[in-house]
């Protein structure tokens, strides 16, 4: 028999450590080679670490939540060489390392714990009848499993597994619908409710917190809203939607928007900046990469559009397509997560009337879209009916003066509402 550890991998570069987000096993459970441990966190991009050897998880060196430093210790697995499973010297280094007598440590914990010694295994009771789901504990499953059951409306409460500890697959997933779901006992009457769920705020959702924590606490923002007619821009858009390639992406009106604003930062390009506030200097990017904030499963996540100025409507909006489909999987990588200089919000169809958006921190500017209503306008001799969007544009005003972000706005403004001058060039 044999015992290993498996180390917290490298997840990037220049990253010292990353958040523990979710275990896929628990002491005890028996792993195979290539079987998704853990899954980690750093910098909103999550890293799923498999497990190099089969065997049986004997010690877990840290919990969700914990943040753990590159290289420390995270799980340990016995392993049985003579089976014919993974030896020590297939193992990847970067991962695991044959059991030393040394101090384990995680950088979130004062002390860590003593990984029990082994213990012959208890003979395995007689398989039990299946009883119903226990509704009130947290399914096992992948990203994978929980994203296609979100999409599909099912409960993972009520889905038997039989993996791993439990863990539901996606077979699972297919026999569930196949037999149609069972729907939840219904309650009858007004019934009291008096209990209170507590939620660790852990992963995406902490990173999110961090963030606006740092930005409303460190940058004095100013909103400027002004409504703009898109009657213009929603007719070119749909005829060129109507007369686009197969191979071109749908054109909503964020590229329309992208590309105005590459052209108003042109002419004010102290909007599209980040602001060191430590060394009190202000960063003017002559490349313009946007921010898309899309609202995925697990929150809130910020990819982006690197050099938008070089990419023409049909390749931002296929771009912004690809992004936003890995950032809703949870496969974007680092860099396609970072490295913004100006940020758009957009809520679509619900964006409201108004809205307030944070700034992205270090940048120094979000524009925020709101809702296309239909509204009566007076065109000097009658009122008619025009297709009107509110921009909600928030600026550090540390950097921007309230004429500057009216006079950005404005010209936004002018390019949306004749968006034939989207396209002239020079």
């Amino acid at each position: 028999m044999g015992e290993f550890i498996i180390k917290m991998p490298d997840v990037g570069e220049g990253v010292a450590e990353a958040e523990l987000v979710e275990w896929h096993v628990k002491p005890g459970d028996p792993v195979r080679e290539d079987m998704v441990l853990a899954a980690v966190m750093t910098d909103k991009a999550t890293v799923e670490i498999p497990s190099p050897v089969t065997g049986k998880v004997l010690w877990l060196g840290a919990e969700v939540g914990d943040t753990v430093a590159v290289k420390a210790p995270l799980v340990r697995i016995e392993t049985a060489g003579e089976a014919g499973e993974a030896a020590p010297d297939s193992v990847p280094e970067a991962l695991a390392e044959k059991v030393l007598d040394e101090p384990v440590a995680v950088s979130s914990r004062p002390e860590a714990k003593a990984p029990p010694q082994p213990e012959k295994p208890a003979p395995k009771p007689a398989p039990a009848p299946r009883e119903a789901p226990d509704l009130s504990a947290k399914p096992l499953a992948s990203p994978a499993v929980r994203l296609r059951a979100r999409e599909s409306g099912i409960d993972l409460r009520q889905v038997a597994g039989t993996g791993p500890a439990g863990r539901i697959t996606h077979e699972d997933l297919d026999l569930f619908i196949s037999r149609g779901a069972e729907p939840l006992p219904a309650q009858t009457g007004l019934v009291r409710k008096t209990a209170v769920e507590e939620v660790r705020m852990t992963g995406l959702r902490r990173r999110i917190a961090e963030k606006m924590s740092l930005s409303t606490s460190r940058i004095p923002h100013i909103t400027y809203v002004e409504e703009v007619d898109m009657t213009a821009l929603e007719d070119l858009r749909a005829t060129m939607n109507r007369d686009r390639k197969p191979e071109q992406a749908k054109l909503t009106i964020l590229p329309f928007l992208m590309r105005a604003l590459v052209k108003t930062v042109a002419e004010q390009p102290g909007v599209n900046a980040t602001f060191d506030d430590h060394a009190g200097v202000i960063h003017r990017h002559a490349a313009v990469h946007i921010g898309i904030a899309t609202q995925t499963p697990a929150g809130l996540t910020v990819p982006v559009v690197r050099h938008a100025e070089a990419r023409g409507i049909w390749d931002c909006a296929a771009e912004l397509n690809r992004l936003a489909d890995a950032a809703r999987t949870g496969t974007a990588t680092r860099d396609e997560l970072t490295g913004s200089t100006i940020t758009i919000s957009s809520l679509g169809a619900i964006g409201g009337i108004a809205s307030t958006p944070v700034i992205n921190h270090p940048e120094v500017a979000i524009v925020g879209v709101n809702k296309i209503a239909v509204r009566p306008v007076w065109d000097g001799a009658q009122f008619v009916p025009r297709k009107i969007m509110n921009l909600s544009s928030s600026f550090d005003h540390r950097v921007i003066d309230g004429w500057d972000a009216a006079v950005f706005v404005q010209r936004l403004k002018t390019l949306l509402e004749t968006p034939a001058l989207i396209f002239v060039e020079g």
